[in-house]
């Protein structure tokens, strides 16, 4: 039980710190290869100097595909978020990355043969079916490309999880450097770094420096002591609390349909979290 309270904690913390993402985006001003360069170099700067720990270099060079796989796979996540957030609304973005649940489902039960909880397979229905209610109408045809990279970041954030739960002994501070640096030398040759506003760069520190690199530590390290479905499915979660950010600071104010699908989600998300303390609550000796 204390592993799952554990889990729950991180990744709640998590995904709240993560929820300021596409507000920040949004607030960068920039093109989407400048904010993946900003936000993923700064990243690297802010952890790579706890990451030259004797403990956290034994661990890469131990496992060297697999810190490389997870690194790229974290930079394909920001580099395919921010490109999405940049060529949609907000709203489409999130609501797509609801599916991160369903792809961690997937592969954790075809690629580690873990069984997925069927409280898990219908918190993923139910949370899913009040993200819809939030955004019903969002699409339109225009957003295909960015409908398009928000579903290959969803991916990759479920390849990730699954990956760092059947790895725990992964130390996930230097994936997390690394992952930064990847994303902004796969960035640079697009991006205009220094032709930003002094406004940009403010928002591009608080996502590189803080943002980014706490909420994705607290996330990544939750899957120690949680499934990667589980984990996956607190994504659901940001989608309201972005929406509620974005209602706040930028003034948009969110339909009935928004405020009554976010209930269903966090309804959704207590009982599972419940659920979960429960079922995995020692048996008394």
């Amino acid at each position: 039980m204390k592993d799952s309270a554990r889990g729950l904690l991180l990744v709640t913390s998590g995904i709240v710190i993560l929820s300021f993402d596409g507000l920040l985006v949004r607030l960068a001003q920039a093109d989407g290869w400048s904010i993946v360069f900003w936000r993923g170099l700064l990243m690297f700067l802010a952890l790579g100097v706890f990451s030259l720990s004797a403990r956290s270099r034994a661990s890469v060079r131990a496992h060297p595909l697999l810190s490389a796989c997870s690194a790229l796979l974290l930079a394909l996540i920001s580099i395919f978020f921010v490109l999405a957030v940049i060529h949609t609304q907000v709203a489409n973005v999130v609501v797509i990355l609801c599916t991160a649940p369903l792809f961690a489902a997937l592969f954790t039960r075809f690629f580690l043969g873990e069984q997925v909880a069927l409280r898990t397979w219908l918190a993923i229905g139910v949370a899913a079916l009040g993200i819809m209610l939030v955004f019903a109408g969002a699409f339109n045809a225009t957003d295909l490309a960015g409908n398009g990279y928000a579903l290959l970041s969803s991916a990759a954030v479920g390849a990730n999880l699954t990956l760092l739960r059947r790895h725990p002994s992964l130390e996930r501070m230097p994936l997390i450097a690394l992952g930064g640096l990847a994303a902004a030398l796969i960035a640079w040759p697009n991006a205009q770094p220094f032709a930003l506003g002094t406004s940009s760069y403010w928002a591009l520190a608080i996502m590189g420096l803080v943002q980014m690199p706490l909420a994705t530590l607290l996330i990544n390290n939750a899957t120690r002591y949680l499934p990667s479905a589980e984990v996956a499915l607190f994504y659901l979660l940001e989608s309201v609390l972005g929406t509620l950010w974005v209602w706040y600071f930028l003034q948009e104010t969110p339909a009935n349909a928004t405020l009554y699908g976010g209930a269903l989600v966090i309804a959704t998300l207590a009982v599972h979290a419940g659920l979960t303390l429960r079922v995995r609550q020692p048996l008394p000796a």
